[in-house]
């Protein structure tokens, strides 16, 4: 604990642990009494002195310096001073952590009080210091000297359980003692005072597959063998308490929630002992037949299994088995096709092994599991077969019409064995070269056949079963015509040989080759020759080379062609065939005079130029004539149908102008491009270019004018070109003319005049035919009709107008 001299060196500044000891230090001594040498003391080490003089008497007295948490504000202890002779001359000053707030001193007495409740979980001391003034001098009686309240704990805190939830999982199967969890819980209370914070842990659930080590909180497991597929998951409750475990203790528990992981302690297990399946002896290979399932209790990859025919029973690689990788099913495939009538079920063994296999658990046969399948056929009306999947036959091109070519031959594979008729798809022998018989499929020949027509005939033979369902198949026949030696050799192409008029005797004008429609075996082989004659041909010969070629050679060398032009030369070709078929060609040969390159011109001007008998430059002169004269002819004719279109279009125009009324049939137009006495023509008003404001008004103006020229109609014959009326309507018609904008932009200049009694040419209107009689006409002396000048109507100083 110390020597006297260090418990009172309070003002001194020492560690906490010294100070924790001198204040247990007081609360073990009665009274707390402390002399005036070790105050004197104290005060010297506070002032720093190495050298201790005199011990002063220090005049503090001590009292109880211990106080409990959560007690209620009381009494803790009392300071006073041996120079306090109780008449209140000293006054007791309290300072430091707590001081006013939670503690207080009365400055008469030097009592301490608490003012409240203390917890020590936050604060388990307090330093605090206290002096005695002199009232009456103010002066220290003692010096500042400091002590230490320490907060005693109690038992008022809860443990609390750390890093909640608490989750694990081990290996199912695990043996006695695994480690599964630690829980850890913690106490607020003081764990060096008591047994407080003193915890032990407990199991409260999950007994008797777990336990716990009372002071560490490991869990561990207690029980063998534990089986996940039993049970996978446990819950398991730990209790935690204060006090060892002693009665008034608190406790808290949590939950530990234990998953137990999968380990492949379980085989593959069939659910039967026999699958049994059916399937329709026309299903197409890769057909799923059906499913079966070996089952696992295991989960993941402790669970994947492979399945696998045996090979020791009945065919079965006809059927084969694959693993879905979903579902862990074995589908079971057909692999080879079916025949009901060769063979109607099958039975074969299934076998389902684990992929991953753990001896420890588990002998390797435990590992596996086997079943058997049981595949019935069923029967199905199939179409006929053919006993072979395609024909092939030969014919020679000269073979006779009915000449069988072969025979097909079907059978109906199903039990009842139905009769089958045979018939030729068209489609395949449209020309009908072929025919079939119905009942036995024997192919013979219809029509004369021509290898170089067709050297290979692609049939479709269908045959079909008489039943109700008619179900039929087909078959393809190849026939390939044989070659015989029906054709003649012939020129490979049209010769055109030619001789230029230098060309020396013996010389090779044209080489020639022959083709021939057959094909021989050995090939073709021809010969050239000339046609036998008693006289032999003074001009060419043949040369055959023995290649299939042959050449025509000149025998002489004197040919031009002011002699002849041209030489006919028979050629004969004969083939190899056996018999052996000849042809005869007649070549034509014509002299040319040849270009000094050997060139004979065989087209275009110069060769037309040639046949003719005359020169290049004549030729292309007359041509020249010809393609200028035809130019010429062209032009005219284009500038004659320019002109027609010109007076039809000045027609049209004339035509869709609007007459007048009445008063046309009167009043005649006379044009001017011909002069005085031009061709006659009815007078047409100004057509408007757009719609004019007036139009209305102006029609019922003409109107009255108009009817005032019908009444005088009837006595036109007593009427002149002064009347009125006429006047009014030429003077109406200029007024129009001046002052309306819509005419058209050009000067129209018009002519009138007047038809009345002094016409030598009578009236030509038909307003009065019905009212006049019909006489014989007058003689006309002058067949032009008079022009009335008519300045006085339209004024003077203009242009003069008729």
């Amino acid at each position: 604990m110390g020597s006297a001299e260090e418990m009172h060196g309070w003002p001194v500044k020492m560690s906490m642990p010294s100070v924790l000891a001198v204040v247990t230090a007081f609360s073990m001594i009665p009274g707390g009494v402390l002399s005036g040498t070790q105050g004197l003391e104290a005060q010297q080490m506070a002032q720093g002195s190495t050298h201790l003089h005199r011990r002063l008497k220090r005049g503090w007295i001590w009292k109880q310096f211990l106080v409990l948490e959560e007690a209620s504000p009381h009494f803790i202890g009392k300071l006073k001073s041996d120079s306090d002779r109780g008449e209140f001359s000293i006054k007791y000053i309290l300072s430091g952590e707590g001081a006013g707030d939670l503690f207080e001193m009365d400055e008469y007495s030097g009592d301490i009080r608490t003012l409240k409740r203390l917890d020590r979980e936050e604060k388990a001391f307090y330093v605090l210091r206290a002096q005695a003034i002199s009232r009456r001098t103010n002066e220290p009686e003692e010096p500042e000297s400091e002590f230490i309240i320490t907060v005693q704990d109690i038992n008022d805190n809860v443990p609390q359980f750390q890093n909640e939830p608490y989750v694990s999982s081990i290996p199912e199967m695990c043996p006695t003692g695994t480690t599964v969890a630690q829980v850890t819980a913690t106490d607020a209370d003081d764990p060096m005072f008591g047994n407080h914070a003193k915890l032990i842990y407990s199991i409260l659930q999950g007994e008797p597959y777990f336990s716990v080590e009372p002071k560490t909180g490991i869990i561990v497991t207690s029980w063998p063998d534990m089986d996940r597929e039993a049970r996978e998951q446990y819950l398991v409750v730990v209790q935690v308490k204060d006090m060892l475990g002693l009665s008034g203790g608190y406790s808290s528990s949590t939950t530990v929630t234990v998953s137990l992981t999968d380990v492949n302690d379980n085989g593959p297990t069939f659910r039967h002992h026999l699958y049994a399946f059916a399937i329709p002896e026309n299903a197409a290979v890769g057909t799923t037949v059906g499913r079966i399932m070996a089952e696992d209790a295991d989960v993941g990859i402790n669970a994947r299994m492979t399945y696998s025919l045996e090979d020791d029973l009945e065919e079965s690689s006809t059927f084969v088995i694959e693993t879905d990788p979903v579902t862990q099913e074995g589908v079971v495939v057909l692999a080879k096709p079916l025949d009901f009538e060769t063979k109607r079920r099958f039975v074969m063994a299934a076998e389902a092994v684990n992929d991953h296999v753990d001896l420890r658990f588990l002998t390797l046969e435990e590992f596996r599991d086997r079943t058997t399948l049981k595949i019935v056929v069923e029967d199905v009306d199939e179409p006929p077969v053919f006993l072979s999947p395609v024909y092939e036959w030969k014919v020679p091109e000269n073979a006779a019409v009915g000449t069988v070519v072969g025979s097909v031959d079907a059978r109906d594979t199903d039990i009842v064995n139905k009769p089958i008729r045979y018939s030729l798809d068209r489609r395949s022998d449209a020309a009908k070269v072929f025919k079939i018989d119905p009942n036995n499929g024997t192919i013979s020949v219809a029509k004369a056949l021509d290898r170089e027509a067709s050297d290979w005939h692609n049939l479709t033979v269908e045959a079909k079963e008489i039943s109700q369902n008619h179900l039929s198949s087909s078959v393809v026949v190849f026939i390939k015509v044989l070659d015989i030696n029906d054709n003649v050799p012939r020129l490979a192409r049209d010769y055109q040989p030619y001789i230029c008029e230098g060309t020396q005797s013996g010389e090779v004008i044209q080489l020639l080759s022959a083709v021939d429609p057959d094909e021989p075996v050995e090939g073709h082989h021809f010969y050239f020759s000339m046609v036998p004659d008693k006289n032999i041909n003074p001009n060419f010969t043949i040369r055959d080379n023995q290649d299939n070629t042959a050449g025509i050679v000149a025998r002489r060398s004197t040919f031009t062609r002011k002699d002849r032009t041209q030489y006919l030369l028979p050629v004969v070709v004969t083939d190899s065939g056996s018999p052996a078929l000849s042809s005869t060609n007649t070549l034509t040969i014509s002299v040319c005079s040849c270009q000094p390159a050997g060139h004979c011109p065989t087209g275009g001007v110069e060769a037309l130029a040639l046949s003719m008998g005359v020169s290049l430059q004549t030729l292309l002169g007359l041509l020249i004539c010809l393609v200028t004269l035809t130019v010429l002819s062209i032009l005219m004719l284009m500038l004659r149908r320019h002109r027609r279109k010109q007076q039809e279009g000045l027609e049209v125009e004339a035509k869709d102008l609007e007459l007048p009324e009445t008063v046309s049939q009167k009043v005649l137009y006379y044009g001017e491009p011909g002069g005085l006495g031009a061709d006659l023509d009815f007078c047409q008003p100004v057509v408007p270019l757009r719609p004019h404001p007036r139009r209305r008004e102006r029609r019922l103006r003409r109107e009255d004018v108009r009817a005032s020229i019908r009444m005088s109609l009837r006595e036109s014959h007593l009427i002149g070109p002064d009347d009125d009326v006429f006047k009014q309507f030429i003077l109406d018609r200029l007024a129009e003319a001046d002052q309306d904008p819509y005419v058209p932009p050009f000067d129209c200049l018009r002519t009138y005049t007047y038809e009345g009694s002094g016409s030598p040419t009578g009236s030509l209107s038909s307003l009065d035919s019905s009212t006049l009689e019909l006489g014989p006409e007058p003689p006309v002396s002058n067949p032009k009709p008079s022009l009335v000048r008519l300045t006085p109507w339209y004024g003077p100083g203009g242009e003069d107008t008729f």
